[in-house]
């Protein structure tokens, strides 16, 4: 795993962390504020510095893990909220997780891939969810390019991708993105088929 996470690893050593936002992003605070059953089992993979894992933590959410390939933010989260069970931080790539989720968040992971790696992505999302799981989160909204990450890509294209593995409930435009990705941001919500 050294190899493929040593990119990661150089941009948090160089501070090159542009999607770092320093707090919960609005759309997925508002997600989570209507959540009622505090046991979900929820996984937040790329999950980088997790302030949404913080966030669910403190209020309540009791099975929430974050999985990084890159040690460093995952370092910065517990020593952020050192009461967070070492045992749900998950140092590994994303297509070795295994387990099973009701519940896994989209934060900026999808369009940090290579978008060679999206179908493996949508297959293995599938594979950890629970019958009937969720994928929620945000996806980028702006033309797919080679210079990324991020990579973009649109809602149509996105549609054609996920409708193979899950129903999708929304894919619209976020009402309440940061100012900086107003406009830059779908919020999403799949069902697993």
């Amino acid at each position: 795993m050294k190899n493929k996470n040593n990119f990661w690893d150089r941009r948090y050593q160089q501070g090159n962390t542009g999607w770092n936002i320093g707090e919960i992003s609005t759309p997925l605070k508002t997600y989570f504020d209507q959540l009622d059953l505090k046991d979900l089992k929820i996984l937040i993979p790329g999950g980088g510095n997790s302030y949404e894992a913080e966030y669910l933590f403190h209020n309540g959410f009791s099975n929430v893990f974050v999985a990084d390939i890159s040690t460093y933010p995952l370092e910065n989260f517990k020593n952020r909220v050192p009461e967070f069970p070492d045992s749900h931080i998950i140092h590994s790539d994303f297509f070795e997780l295994t387990g099973h989720y009701e519940l896994i968040i989209e934060q900026t992971f999808f369009c940090a891939l290579d978008p060679s790696l999206r179908t493996r992505y949508v297959d293995k999302m599938h594979e950890l969810l629970r019958p009937n799981g969720k994928l929620v989160g945000l996806l980028f909204q702006f033309p797919l390019h080679s210079s990324g990450p991020p990579y973009g890509g649109s809602a149509a294209d996105y549609r054609q991708l996920f409708e193979k593995k899950f129903n999708v409930e929304i894919m619209a435009p976020a009402y309440n993105s940061i100012p900086p990705r107003a406009g830059r941001e779908l919020f999403i919500k799949m069902i697993k088929a």
